[in-house]
């Protein structure tokens, strides 16, 4: 092929390789809010959140997030709602003390 007819070839190609990047590779990832391993907990009547090892209890004054409420990925559904709330010595969801 002369090598006038391949630039525009060799052209399309790379643009759209380079369109079609945010589709693929670390774009689609989403960072967890934990390790593998490792489970997120929160502090009771308190803000702030940290994970502990998936066999072991929350020490006294933090909890698990309630079943099905478990944020898994920074600002998923359950990171966002969790944002302004936190649990009460209960277990109560309540808002976060200001």
């Amino acid at each position: 092929m002369p090598q006038h007819q391949r630039t525009p070839l060799l052209l399309l190609v790379l643009v759209s390789a380079v369109a079609a990047l945010p589709l693929t590779g670390c774009a689609g990832r989403q960072e967890r809010v934990c390790s593998p391993g490792r489970d997120p907990v929160l502090a009771v009547n308190d803000s702030g959140s940290d994970c502990i090892p998936s066999d072991e209890e929350p020490a006294p004054g933090w909890a698990r997030y309630p079943q099905g409420k478990v944020p898994v990925h920074l600002d998923d559904k359950w990171d966002r709602y969790w944002a302004d709330k936190t649990l009460d010595q209960h277990g109560r969801v309540v808002p976060l003390p200001r």
